[in-house]
Protein backbone atom coordinates (compact mmCIF):
# COMPACT_ATOMS: atom_id res chain seq x y z
CA UNK A 1 0.00 0.00 0.00
CA UNK A 2 1.63 3.44 -1.38
CA UNK A 3 1.19 6.99 0.97
CA UNK A 4 -1.40 8.84 0.07
CA UNK A 5 -1.06 12.41 -1.47
CA UNK A 6 -3.06 15.72 -1.41
CA UNK A 7 -4.89 14.50 -4.76
CA UNK A 8 -6.86 11.72 -2.47
CA UNK A 9 -7.00 12.24 0.80
CA UNK A 10 -5.50 15.62 2.86
CA UNK A 11 -5.36 15.94 7.07
CA UNK A 12 -4.11 19.48 7.63
CA UNK A 13 -3.46 19.51 11.78
CA UNK A 14 -3.78 23.64 11.39
CA UNK A 15 -7.24 23.59 9.06
CA UNK A 16 -9.52 25.01 11.82
CA UNK A 17 -12.58 23.66 10.01
CA UNK A 18 -11.06 20.50 10.81
CA UNK A 19 -10.92 20.80 13.93
CA UNK A 20 -14.81 20.44 14.65
CA UNK A 21 -15.05 16.89 13.74
CA UNK A 22 -11.64 15.10 11.97
CA UNK A 23 -12.58 11.93 12.87
CA UNK A 24 -14.17 10.76 9.25
CA UNK A 25 -10.84 12.11 7.80
CA UNK A 26 -9.28 10.07 10.29
CA UNK A 27 -11.04 6.38 9.55
CA UNK A 28 -10.04 7.11 6.24
CA UNK A 29 -6.56 7.32 6.62
CA UNK A 30 -6.50 4.36 8.50
CA UNK A 31 -8.31 2.49 5.73
CA UNK A 32 -6.85 4.13 2.38
CA UNK A 33 -3.73 5.10 4.25
CA UNK A 34 -2.22 3.65 7.02
CA UNK A 35 1.12 5.87 6.84
CA UNK A 36 0.05 9.41 4.94
CA UNK A 37 2.85 11.99 3.50
CA UNK A 38 1.29 15.33 3.90
CA UNK A 39 4.17 16.91 1.27
CA UNK A 40 2.98 20.63 2.26
CA UNK A 41 3.93 20.63 5.73
CA UNK A 42 6.37 17.86 5.34
CA UNK A 43 5.39 14.92 7.56
CA UNK A 44 4.41 11.53 7.50
CA UNK A 45 1.81 10.16 9.77
CA UNK A 46 0.31 6.48 11.33
CA UNK A 47 -3.32 6.20 12.09
CA UNK A 48 -3.70 2.54 13.44
CA UNK A 49 -3.95 1.49 16.95
CA UNK A 50 -0.58 -0.63 16.49
CA UNK A 51 1.33 1.40 14.56
CA UNK A 52 0.68 4.41 16.95
CA UNK A 53 1.56 2.76 19.61
CA UNK A 54 4.73 1.72 18.02
CA UNK A 55 5.61 4.92 17.45
CA UNK A 56 5.48 5.47 21.12
CA UNK A 57 7.45 2.95 22.22
CA UNK A 58 10.42 3.63 20.57
CA UNK A 59 12.03 6.38 21.84
CA UNK A 60 15.15 4.85 19.69
CA UNK A 61 14.01 5.05 16.42
CA UNK A 62 11.21 8.22 17.19
CA UNK A 63 12.68 10.55 19.07
CA UNK A 64 10.91 13.15 21.45
CA UNK A 65 14.95 15.62 22.28
CA UNK A 66 13.61 17.88 19.22
CA UNK A 67 9.96 18.04 20.30
CA UNK A 68 6.67 16.56 20.28
CA UNK A 69 5.21 19.56 18.00
CA UNK A 70 5.34 19.08 14.27
CA UNK A 71 6.17 23.36 14.39
CA UNK A 72 8.81 22.56 17.26
CA UNK A 73 10.39 19.70 15.75
CA UNK A 74 10.82 21.80 12.04
CA UNK A 75 12.22 24.79 13.90
CA UNK A 76 15.49 22.84 15.06
CA UNK A 77 15.87 24.29 18.41
CA UNK A 78 17.80 23.47 21.01
CA UNK A 79 15.65 23.18 23.98
CA UNK A 80 16.23 23.74 27.32
CA UNK A 81 17.19 20.83 29.60
CA UNK A 82 14.06 20.51 31.98
CA UNK A 83 11.04 20.06 29.48
CA UNK A 84 10.85 16.53 29.90
CA UNK A 85 8.07 15.88 27.83
CA UNK A 86 10.50 16.77 25.06
CA UNK A 87 13.80 14.41 26.31
CA UNK A 88 15.33 11.19 25.25
CA UNK A 89 17.36 9.19 27.99
CA UNK A 90 19.47 9.48 29.66
CA UNK A 91 18.38 13.03 30.89
CA UNK A 92 14.57 11.83 30.37
CA UNK A 93 14.69 9.15 32.70
CA UNK A 94 16.97 11.18 34.82
CA UNK A 95 14.01 13.71 35.46
CA UNK A 96 11.16 11.94 34.68
CA UNK A 97 12.26 9.80 37.84
CA UNK A 98 11.91 12.79 40.48
CA UNK A 99 8.61 13.94 39.13
CA UNK A 100 7.55 10.14 39.49
CA UNK A 101 8.47 10.28 43.10
CA UNK A 102 6.32 13.74 44.10
CA UNK A 103 3.74 12.58 41.93
CA UNK A 104 2.29 9.67 42.45
CA UNK A 105 -1.32 8.45 41.75
CA UNK A 106 -1.52 7.54 45.62
CA UNK A 107 -0.90 11.50 45.93
CA UNK A 108 -2.92 12.68 43.48
CA UNK A 109 -5.80 10.39 44.99
CA UNK A 110 -5.80 11.79 48.21
CA UNK A 111 -6.92 14.84 46.70
CA UNK A 112 -10.48 14.11 46.06
CA UNK A 113 -11.96 15.34 49.08
CA UNK A 114 -10.38 19.11 47.82
CA UNK A 115 -11.41 18.50 44.64
CA UNK A 116 -14.83 17.78 45.15
CA UNK A 117 -15.20 21.20 47.16
CA UNK A 118 -13.59 22.77 44.30
CA UNK A 119 -16.33 21.42 41.87
CA UNK A 120 -19.10 22.58 44.90
CA UNK A 121 -17.76 25.90 44.97
CA UNK A 122 -17.42 26.61 41.07
CA UNK A 123 -21.32 24.29 40.30
CA UNK A 124 -23.67 25.68 43.76
CA UNK A 125 -24.08 29.08 42.62
CA UNK A 126 -25.52 28.03 39.34
CA UNK A 127 -27.85 25.67 40.46
CA UNK A 128 -31.14 27.00 39.60
CA UNK A 129 -29.87 28.70 36.57
CA UNK A 130 -30.98 28.45 33.09
CA UNK A 131 -27.64 27.90 31.31
CA UNK A 132 -24.09 26.26 32.12
CA UNK A 133 -21.00 27.02 30.27
CA UNK A 134 -18.83 23.65 30.41
CA UNK A 135 -15.64 25.73 29.74
CA UNK A 136 -16.16 28.85 31.22
CA UNK A 137 -18.09 27.88 34.46
CA UNK A 138 -15.84 24.20 35.40
CA UNK A 139 -12.97 23.62 33.08
CA UNK A 140 -11.54 27.32 32.58
CA UNK A 141 -11.71 27.09 36.64
CA UNK A 142 -11.50 23.59 38.65
CA UNK A 143 -8.42 22.16 36.97
CA UNK A 144 -6.07 25.40 37.50
CA UNK A 145 -7.29 25.46 40.68
CA UNK A 146 -5.98 22.03 41.48
CA UNK A 147 -2.68 22.54 39.56
CA UNK A 148 -2.81 25.76 42.06
CA UNK A 149 -3.28 23.66 44.72
CA UNK A 150 -0.88 21.04 44.15
CA UNK A 151 1.97 23.96 42.90
CA UNK A 152 1.10 26.49 46.45
CA UNK A 153 -0.37 29.43 43.76
CA UNK A 154 -2.10 32.12 45.61
CA UNK A 155 -5.97 31.97 44.35
CA UNK A 156 -5.82 35.33 43.57
CA UNK A 157 -3.09 34.56 41.00
CA UNK A 158 -4.23 31.25 39.17
CA UNK A 159 -6.75 33.25 36.24
CA UNK A 160 -4.08 35.67 35.24
CA UNK A 161 -1.78 32.32 35.41
CA UNK A 162 -4.59 30.28 33.57
CA UNK A 163 -5.08 33.04 30.56
CA UNK A 164 -1.17 33.66 30.42
CA UNK A 165 -0.94 30.00 29.69
CA UNK A 166 -3.68 29.47 27.55
CA UNK A 167 -2.76 32.00 25.28
CA UNK A 168 1.28 30.58 25.33
CA UNK A 169 -0.20 27.05 23.29
CA UNK A 170 -2.86 29.24 21.04
CA UNK A 171 -1.90 29.58 17.65
CA UNK A 172 -3.41 31.69 14.89
CA UNK A 173 -6.13 30.37 13.49
CA UNK A 174 -5.13 28.13 10.66
CA UNK A 175 -1.40 28.47 11.19
CA UNK A 176 1.43 26.86 13.33
CA UNK A 177 2.03 27.51 16.59
CA UNK A 178 5.12 30.01 17.56
CA UNK A 179 8.09 28.88 20.01
CA UNK A 180 10.96 30.87 21.46
CA UNK A 181 13.59 29.78 23.14
CA UNK A 182 12.88 31.27 26.36
CA UNK A 183 9.33 30.15 26.77
CA UNK A 184 10.02 27.19 28.31
CA UNK A 185 11.46 28.77 31.33
CA UNK A 186 9.05 31.63 32.09
CA UNK A 187 9.38 33.37 34.86
CA UNK A 188 6.42 35.61 34.78
CA UNK A 189 4.36 33.41 37.70
CA UNK A 190 7.23 31.65 39.73
CA UNK A 191 10.03 33.10 39.76
CA UNK A 192 8.87 35.06 43.28
CA UNK A 193 7.57 32.17 44.13
CA UNK A 194 9.62 29.78 43.82
CA UNK A 195 12.31 31.75 45.36
CA UNK A 196 10.21 32.99 48.61
CA UNK A 197 9.60 29.01 48.64
CA UNK A 198 13.03 28.06 49.39
CA UNK A 199 13.10 30.03 51.99
CA UNK A 200 9.96 29.16 53.15
CA UNK A 201 9.28 25.07 52.70
CA UNK A 202 6.28 23.64 53.08
CA UNK A 203 4.00 20.82 52.43
CA UNK A 204 3.69 20.75 48.22
CA UNK A 205 4.66 19.73 45.61
CA UNK A 206 6.66 23.28 44.88
CA UNK A 207 8.88 22.72 47.74
CA UNK A 208 9.22 18.75 46.69
CA UNK A 209 10.64 20.00 43.67
CA UNK A 210 12.98 22.85 45.15
CA UNK A 211 14.42 20.05 47.66
CA UNK A 212 14.13 16.52 45.90
CA UNK A 213 17.70 15.24 44.89
CA UNK A 214 18.31 12.93 41.88
CA UNK A 215 21.26 11.08 39.96
CA UNK A 216 21.34 13.62 36.41
CA UNK A 217 22.61 11.76 33.09
CA UNK A 218 26.00 12.75 33.99
CA UNK A 219 25.87 10.52 37.00
CA UNK A 220 25.89 13.63 39.66
CA UNK A 221 23.69 13.49 42.52
CA UNK A 222 21.63 17.19 42.58
CA UNK A 223 18.81 18.88 43.06
CA UNK A 224 17.19 20.79 39.96
CA UNK A 225 18.60 24.25 38.74
CA UNK A 226 16.91 27.46 38.90
CA UNK A 227 16.16 27.20 34.72
CA UNK A 228 15.04 23.18 35.32
CA UNK A 229 12.87 23.79 37.80
CA UNK A 230 10.93 27.02 36.43
CA UNK A 231 10.25 24.47 33.17
CA UNK A 232 8.79 21.69 35.37
CA UNK A 233 6.69 23.94 36.96
CA UNK A 234 5.65 25.85 33.57
CA UNK A 235 5.14 22.30 31.87
CA UNK A 236 2.77 21.31 34.79
CA UNK A 237 0.52 24.31 34.79
CA UNK A 238 0.38 24.25 31.09
CA UNK A 239 -0.44 20.01 30.70
CA UNK A 240 -2.22 19.87 33.81
CA UNK A 241 -4.41 22.91 33.21
CA UNK A 242 -5.55 22.70 29.81
CA UNK A 243 -5.59 19.20 28.72
CA UNK A 244 -8.39 18.41 31.39
CA UNK A 245 -10.18 21.90 30.82
CA UNK A 246 -10.80 19.93 27.15
CA UNK A 247 -11.61 16.81 29.06
CA UNK A 248 -14.23 19.02 30.56
CA UNK A 249 -16.13 20.29 27.36
CA UNK A 250 -16.13 17.02 25.39
CA UNK A 251 -18.18 15.20 28.72
CA UNK A 252 -20.35 18.47 28.48
CA UNK A 253 -20.72 17.70 24.19
CA UNK A 254 -20.74 13.85 24.54
CA UNK A 255 -23.28 13.37 27.32
CA UNK A 256 -25.46 15.78 25.74
CA UNK A 257 -25.33 13.68 22.25
CA UNK A 258 -25.79 10.69 24.36
CA UNK A 259 -28.85 11.36 26.37
CA UNK A 260 -29.82 7.48 27.38
CA UNK A 261 -26.04 6.73 28.51
CA UNK A 262 -25.94 9.80 30.41
CA UNK A 263 -29.62 8.92 32.24
CA UNK A 264 -27.99 5.55 32.79
CA UNK A 265 -25.06 7.47 35.05
CA UNK A 266 -27.28 9.25 36.75
CA UNK A 267 -29.27 6.38 37.94
CA UNK A 268 -25.35 4.02 38.58
CA UNK A 269 -22.50 6.04 39.86
CA UNK A 270 -20.80 3.10 39.47
CA UNK A 271 -20.74 3.95 35.55
CA UNK A 272 -18.99 7.00 35.98
CA UNK A 273 -15.34 5.71 35.92
CA UNK A 274 -15.70 3.74 33.19
CA UNK A 275 -17.62 6.52 31.30
CA UNK A 276 -14.74 8.97 32.25
CA UNK A 277 -12.31 6.03 30.40
CA UNK A 278 -14.52 6.06 27.34
CA UNK A 279 -14.54 9.74 26.82
CA UNK A 280 -10.95 10.19 26.71
CA UNK A 281 -10.08 7.33 24.37
CA UNK A 282 -13.23 8.84 22.49
CA UNK A 283 -12.37 12.33 21.80
CA UNK A 284 -8.62 13.14 23.85
CA UNK A 285 -7.42 16.54 24.17
CA UNK A 286 -4.20 15.75 22.26
CA UNK A 287 -4.78 14.84 18.81
CA UNK A 288 -1.40 13.63 18.02
CA UNK A 289 2.15 13.48 18.89
CA UNK A 290 4.75 13.91 16.38
CA UNK A 291 8.54 12.56 17.12
CA UNK A 292 11.63 13.11 15.22
CA UNK A 293 12.87 9.83 13.16
CA UNK A 294 16.56 9.01 13.64
CA UNK A 295 17.44 6.26 11.69
CA UNK A 296 15.48 4.99 8.27
CA UNK A 297 12.43 2.94 8.97
CA UNK A 298 9.73 1.05 6.69
CA UNK A 299 6.11 0.60 7.85
CA UNK A 300 3.49 -0.40 5.58
CA UNK A 301 5.98 -1.11 2.55
CA UNK A 302 7.44 2.46 2.30
CA UNK A 303 10.99 3.61 3.90
CA UNK A 304 10.28 7.02 5.90
CA UNK A 305 13.89 8.51 5.82
CA UNK A 306 15.89 9.49 8.56
CA UNK A 307 15.48 12.95 9.43
CA UNK A 308 11.66 12.99 8.81
CA UNK A 309 8.58 14.15 11.40
CA UNK A 310 6.40 11.55 12.14
CA UNK A 311 2.82 12.50 13.65
CA UNK A 312 1.09 9.66 15.78
CA UNK A 313 -2.33 10.04 15.89
CA UNK A 314 -3.50 9.39 18.93
CA UNK A 315 -7.09 10.50 18.03
CA UNK A 316 -7.48 7.79 15.26
CA UNK A 317 -5.41 5.30 16.93
CA UNK A 318 -8.55 5.74 19.70
CA UNK A 319 -10.91 4.81 17.02
CA UNK A 320 -9.18 2.11 15.38
CA UNK A 321 -11.71 -0.90 15.61
CA UNK A 322 -9.07 -3.40 15.49
CA UNK A 323 -8.03 -2.14 18.86
CA UNK A 324 -11.94 -1.47 20.03
CA UNK A 325 -14.37 -3.74 18.05
CA UNK A 326 -16.87 -3.52 16.70
CA UNK A 327 -16.68 0.05 15.91
CA UNK A 328 -14.72 2.77 17.75
CA UNK A 329 -16.43 5.36 16.24
CA UNK A 330 -19.08 4.92 19.07
CA UNK A 331 -19.44 6.35 22.18
CA UNK A 332 -20.09 3.62 24.98
CA UNK A 333 -20.14 3.55 28.39
CA UNK A 334 -20.21 0.06 28.74
CA UNK A 335 -17.17 -0.31 26.49
CA UNK A 336 -14.50 -3.13 27.67
CA UNK A 337 -10.97 -0.64 27.41
CA UNK A 338 -7.94 -2.48 27.63
CA UNK A 339 -5.91 0.79 27.20
CA UNK A 340 -6.11 4.01 24.96
CA UNK A 341 -3.34 6.09 24.22
CA UNK A 342 -4.71 9.31 25.31
CA UNK A 343 -2.22 9.38 27.80
CA UNK A 344 0.68 8.21 25.37
CA UNK A 345 2.67 4.93 26.05
CA UNK A 346 6.03 3.81 26.87
CA UNK A 347 9.00 6.19 28.62
CA UNK A 348 6.31 9.76 28.06
CA UNK A 349 3.37 8.12 29.56
CA UNK A 350 1.66 11.33 31.48
CA UNK A 351 2.60 11.66 34.58
CA UNK A 352 -0.90 13.34 35.06
CA UNK A 353 -2.82 10.48 34.39
CA UNK A 354 -3.97 9.76 37.43
CA UNK A 355 -4.84 13.39 38.62
CA UNK A 356 -6.57 13.79 35.18
CA UNK A 357 -8.95 10.44 35.81
CA UNK A 358 -9.92 11.68 38.95
CA UNK A 359 -10.38 15.10 38.13
CA UNK A 360 -13.03 13.73 35.47
CA UNK A 361 -14.55 11.40 37.52
CA UNK A 362 -15.35 13.83 39.78
CA UNK A 363 -16.15 16.43 37.59
CA UNK A 364 -18.96 13.97 36.09
CA UNK A 365 -20.49 13.07 39.03
CA UNK A 366 -20.90 16.32 40.67
CA UNK A 367 -21.95 17.55 36.96
CA UNK A 368 -24.85 14.98 37.29
CA UNK A 369 -25.51 15.48 41.17
CA UNK A 370 -26.87 18.94 40.00
CA UNK A 371 -27.60 18.83 36.79
CA UNK A 372 -29.04 15.70 34.96
CA UNK A 373 -30.12 17.13 31.78
CA UNK A 374 -28.85 19.61 28.99
CA UNK A 375 -28.84 20.50 25.83
CA UNK A 376 -25.52 22.05 24.02
CA UNK A 377 -26.51 25.59 22.45
CA UNK A 378 -24.96 24.52 19.10
CA UNK A 379 -25.31 28.53 17.80
CA UNK A 380 -22.74 29.77 20.36
CA UNK A 381 -20.38 26.93 21.25
CA UNK A 382 -16.68 28.25 19.96
CA UNK A 383 -13.88 25.55 19.01
CA UNK A 384 -10.66 26.84 20.58
CA UNK A 385 -7.72 26.83 17.75
CA UNK A 386 -4.98 25.91 19.75
CA UNK A 387 -2.01 22.72 20.20
CA UNK A 388 -4.87 21.02 22.30
CA UNK A 389 -8.49 20.44 20.76
CA UNK A 390 -11.27 21.68 22.59
CA UNK A 391 -14.10 24.15 23.41
CA UNK A 392 -13.02 27.80 24.11
CA UNK A 393 -16.60 28.18 25.31
CA UNK A 394 -19.41 25.46 25.57
CA UNK A 395 -22.86 26.41 26.82
CA UNK A 396 -25.45 24.82 27.96
CA UNK A 397 -29.38 24.92 28.08
CA UNK A 398 -30.72 23.46 31.45
CA UNK A 399 -33.99 22.64 31.70
CA UNK A 400 -36.94 24.54 33.64
CA UNK A 401 -38.76 22.99 36.25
Amino acid sequence: MTTATSEDLYYDPYDPDLQWDPFPTFRRMREEAPLYYNERHDFYAVSRFDDVEGVLKDPGTYSSARGGILELIKMEMDLPSGVFIFEDPPIHTAHRGLLSRVFTPKKMNALEPQIRDLCAEVLDPLVGAERIDFVLDLGARMPMRVIGMLLGIPVQDQEDLRVHKDEGIRREVGKPGEFSEDQFADATFFEDYINWRREHPSDDLMTALILSEFEDETGTVRTLTHDELLIFVNVLATAGNETTNRVIGHMGKNLALHPGQRQELCDDRSLVPNAVEELLRYEPPALQACRYVTEDVEIHGQTVPKGSVMMAILASANRDHRAFPPDGDEFDIHRQINHHLTFGYGIHFCLGAALARLEGRIAMDEILTRFPEWDIDWDNARMDSSQVRGWSTLPAILPTR
